[in-house]
């Protein structure tokens, strides 16, 4: 993709696709104006003798500290240098490209008083598929995400360590085979790379298109699932879903009702005695509509951050002054990752919900534990087994992190949006949900074919067509471990997104 940024709105479907391959950044007329006249302003700023915030002063405590001019490149780099404190695991270099492209997307607004020169060597980071190397841990989300920036940072100065076609090395060797100079941070410039939410952004817009992935899964696997115990598909009809008004029931039953229909399972029993199908199968819209809802929400809040000036302080050209404020608290972000976390564990929870009905002989109709010659074979007895301490994982980490503020910089800093977990755990989280609706698609398919010379519906055989590519039928007891993770491996690269991409926010709903 390439992408040109030109102050205008980058879109969240943009966004996904700079998150799933890399981009080629380049900036339009209206941002390069724009930033030059902000760095411009800045130079006046320094040459007057003002004292502004991050300009020439020291940072957050020591803020009243005066930095003589001859000290304000170094004062740059020492922020970096000491900034640089990130612990953990590294981040993708998929989240990384996004944290740079939105980096960008901030300094492109014309806000921040950082030269061209800095951006453009930033968009030469991105173009040359160069990643930083971003520990995952170390950000409270208030400040912006410092540590982490500060390691993104580093390599545009030469220090810190980059991956680059997947090996790590150090940031000055990436440069240099690049063709990239180190940059010399000038006034502001290091202040303005690390102020900024991007890292919790992005961890949180790499959760919403995961989630987007395992929701059209467990749609499948729902849909699948409710062949299998002959469920009926009356509960979807549109009628019930309108005269409740939810947007996203109504679009979650319009999805299982396009991947019912012409099933000829579902044919055979159309007149059949049964009253009512358990909550799991009947209550799919409302549940999974429900979290739909969240996700659209999500993806707003998202899209507007991912879009905003996040540093401080800021520069108005057009009224010739630097305000110091607080775009940089990443509170949204950490509210919408919790919201999103509630999400994600119930489309877990339905989803183990119907696993259990569906081994359950008595409620699904179907052999004991989806196997023949139960007893001897013990079917999918303990696959139920893994899905429930998957479920019950996440409650715990559905724990909202907003609401955890411990203050930093002794005491400026007294509240903080703790952003940045809020948004990586989402990660853990859909890891376990991606499992269980794995071991749900793989169930439901078993169930379904115990329904034989009869058929589902054409999506659900084709769904059951591309499980069989990579697991065979269950027929006597075996190890599923590797065929859950190769399930889930499809699930998390979205091949089931195109049975509900007319509803999905980044997939053109």
């Amino acid at each position: 993709m390439k992408l040109t940024i030109d102050k205008q709105l980058v879109t969240l479907g943009e966004l996904r696709q700079a998150w799933s391959e890399p981009v080629q950044v380049s900036l339009g007329i209206d941002a390069r104006r724009a930033i030059a006249e902000s760095s411009e302003f800045i130079g006046d700023v320094v040459a007057s003798g003002e004292q502004v915030y991050g300009v020439n002063t020291g940072f957050g405590q020591l803020a009243r500290v005066h930095i003589s001019d001859d000290e304000l490149v170094h004062l740059q780099e020492n922020l970096v240098r000491s900034h640089s404190v990130g612990v953990g695991d590294d981040l993708d270099e998929d989240i990384v490209r996004l944290i740079m492209l939105m980096k960008v997307i901030a300094l492109a607004e014309g806000f921040s008083g950082v030269r061209l020169e800095l951006v453009d060597a930033l968009c030469a980071l991105i173009n040359h598929n160069i990643y930083p190397r971003i520990p995952s841990k170390g950000s409270v989300g208030a400040s912006g995400d410092l540590a982490p920036l500060a390691h993104m940072s580093g390599v545009l100065i030469g220090v810190g360590e980059a991956r680059v076609d997947g090996e790590l090395v150090p940031a000055d060797e990436a440069l240099k085979e690049a063709g990239i100079e180190p940059i010399r941070l000038a006034p502001k410039e290091g202040l303005a790379l690390l102020n900024g939410t991007q890292v919790s952004t992005a961890l949180a817009l790499a959760a919403v298109f995961r989630t987007e992935n395992v929701l059209a899964a467990a749609l499948v696997a729902g849909a699948m699932s409710a062949d299998a115990v002959k469920g009926s598909d009356t509960p979807f009809d549109r009628r019930i879903q309108s005269v409740r008004g939810h947007g996203g029931q109504i679009a979650v039953a319009g999805v299982l009702r396009q991947l019912m229909r012409d099933s000829e399972i579902r044919a055979s029993h159309v007149s059949c005695d049964h009253v009512q199908d358990p909550y799991s199968i009947r209550c799919q819209p409302q549940v999974v509509g429900a979290c739909l809802d969240v996700l659209r929400h999500v993806c707003s809040v998202l899209e507007t951050e991912a879009n905003a000036v996040t540093d401080n302080p800021l520069v108005f050209t057009d009224s010739k002054s630097v305000l110091s404020g607080g775009n940089f608290h990443a509170e949204p972000v950490a509210l919408a990752a919790d919201y999103l976390a509630l999400a994600i564990a119930e489309i877990g929870a339905l989803s183990e919900r119907r696993i259990a009905l569906l081994v359950d002989e008595h409620l699904s109709g179907l052999p004991s534990f989806l196997v023949e010659e139960g007893g001897l074979n013990s079917g999918f007895m303990m696959a139920q087994v893994t899905a429930a301490a998957l479920a019950s994982e996440n409650k715990s980490l559905a724990h909202p992190a907003s609401v955890d503020s411990l203050p930093t910089s002794a005491n400026q800093e007294d509240h903080v949006s703790m952003a940045t977990f809020a948004a990586r755990r989402l990660h853990t989280m859909l890891g376990n949900t991606v499992d269980i609706v794995a071991i749900e698609l793989l169930a439901a398919a078993q169930g379904v074919e115990f329904h034989r010379p009869g058929k589902s519906s054409p999506p659900l055989e084709q769904a059951i067509a591309e499980l069989r590519d990579i697991s065979p039928r269950y027929t006597e007891d075996r190890s599923l471990s590797r065929d859950i993770a190769k399930v889930a491996a499809i699930i998390d690269e979205g091949r089931f997104a195109r049975h509900a991409a007319s509803v999905l926010p980044s997939l053109g709903a």
